[in-house]
């Protein structure tokens, strides 16, 4: 049986929206990094703004990418058939499902963002998408 090509990745971030989120994560990247709970983060944002070499693999890939913060996500994805996900992770859609990409533990691994985005093409590439 092959599998479906990969239409879309979604990634979602451990973190949730809004202002006084956001400013309690940046004041937590800065005191305290090493405990900083959301790997998706760091491998994507630095203490400000997006890192360059992500967002240009992001902005050049030709695969669909959608973004969402952990509350976002559980909002616009929510069911009761939905199982229960560690976060951050990146989901995988095709034309039939939605499966996991990457979990949280295999990205609590990468510490190089190069690596990281290594790590997706290659599993795009794997997958024929």
């Amino acid at each position: 049986m092959t599998k479906d090509p990969i239409k879309k990745l979604i990634f979602v971030y451990n973190a949730n929206t809004g202002i006084k989120n956001g400013l309690l994560d940046i004041a937590h990247k800065i005191i305290d990094p090493s405990t900083y709970d959301c790997k998706l983060c760091e491998l994507t944002f630095g203490t400000f703004r997006e890192k360059s070499r992500w967002k240009k693999f992001r902005t050049d890939h030709k695969i669909e990418m959608e973004f969402l913060h952990k509350d976002e996500f559980l909002k616009v994805y929510a069911s009761k058939f939905m199982p229960a996900y560690s976060f951050p992770i990146i989901l995988e859609v095709t034309d039939h499902s939605m499966d996991i990409f990457m979990g949280t533990k295999d990205l609590n691994t990468f510490t190089d963002t190069q690596k990281f985005i290594d790590d997706i093409q290659y599993r795009l590439t794997s997958y024929g998408s």
